[in-house]
């Protein structure tokens, strides 16, 4: 199956429908009088959907097992055709529209196994996906311009050469995939004035800052000390955000002083020196969080 253990959980619906088609009235007039043999067709193959897509993943090999938390299943009869729309919600980090595919046939199929001894004419037709909500289509973050970013490795063992960078690079290769330019790339040594003076002279032409490394608890970590200074406003939500994402991930994340905030119209970050925790930083808030350069250009979330 696909990894998807670096994704984050969103609310996920998918609506997705199947159509019954008899041959002939008596049949319809059977399903909707309750007396079509084999007992009360709708309830029925209702309720075959609902099992069937909690179980999606024993049945199609790629699906993730994942919580159903809510279906529902609609018919609307019209002439010989009966339409079924399957609808599923869930909070987790995949889609559900194969979950609703897969009860919507379900659904069909039972309708045909229990109507087959009065109708030999049936058809089962259009299993299609209506809508589907959630996903990275639904939090696309569009700008007339291109985002710039500047990238600042931390470290004194590394600015004198004796280790080799990879945090930084692997930001620099996350911004990229979500189509950030990377204006400037720099290790710098952990010193509070030059934390400082790089923050006021690049957040001027971009509008993405990040620095990794000296947000541990060592005497010569001091990015979150030279940052909250000069930070106009914090954003606890990313701060909280990508420590949570990291402390399900491993149990050390806690201790981490990872720093959000605004300066003028930048973003400004401080995420973890490690080359994992970069990297889970990374993937904890992006692309999501750059839905900032909308707020600060003055736009409200609604009108996004």
């Amino acid at each position: 199956m696909v990894d998807i253990t670096h994704k984050i959980s969103t609310l996920r619906v998918a609506t997705a429908t199947a159509i019954v088609k008899v041959s002939k009235q008596e049949t319809i007039d059977a399903v909707v009088n309750n007396l079509v043999p084999k007992g009360n067709v709708l309830e029925m193959a209702k309720t075959a959907g609902l099992f069937a897509v909690k179980n999606t993943h024993l049945s199609i090999p790629d699906c993730h097992p994942l919580p159903i938390e809510f279906t529902s299943v609609e018919y609307k009869i019209e002439d010989l055709t009966i339409q079924i729309i399957f609808n599923v919600k869930t909070v987790y980090k995949t889609g559900v529209e194969v979950e609703a595919m897969h009860g919507a046939s379900i659904v069909a199929l039972t309708m045909y196994d229990m109507l087959k001894p009065i109708d030999k004419e049936i058809e089962i037709s259009t299993i299609k996906l209506i809508n589907k909500e959630g996903g990275k289509s639904s939090f696309k973050n569009k700008f007339p311009y291109a985002i710039k970013a500047a990238v600042f490795v931390c470290s004194d063992s590394i600015f004198a050469g004796d280790k080799e960078d990879r945090s930084g690079k692997i930001i620099v290769e996350k911004l990229d995939s979500y189509g950030v330019e990377t204006t400037h790339y720099e290790i710098i040594p952990d010193e509070l004035e030059i934390i400082q003076e790089k923050t006021k002279a690049f957040t001027k032409d971009n509008q993405l800052v990040i620095f990794t490394g000296g947000t541990g608890l060592s005497p010569r970590d001091v990015t979150p000390e030279a940052l909250s200074p000069i930070l106009e406003s914090r954003i606890p939500g990313i701060e909280e955000a990508i420590r949570d994402y990291g402390q399900q991930r491993m149990p050390y994340a806690m201790l981490s002083r990872t720093v959000a905030g605004t300066l003028g119209k930048s973003l400004v970050l401080a995420l973890p020196g490690s080359t994992n925790g970069a990297r889970e930083s990374m993937d904890a808030v992006f692309p999501h969080v750059m839905h900032v350069f909308h707020i600060l250009k003055g736009k409200n979330h609604d009108t996004l």
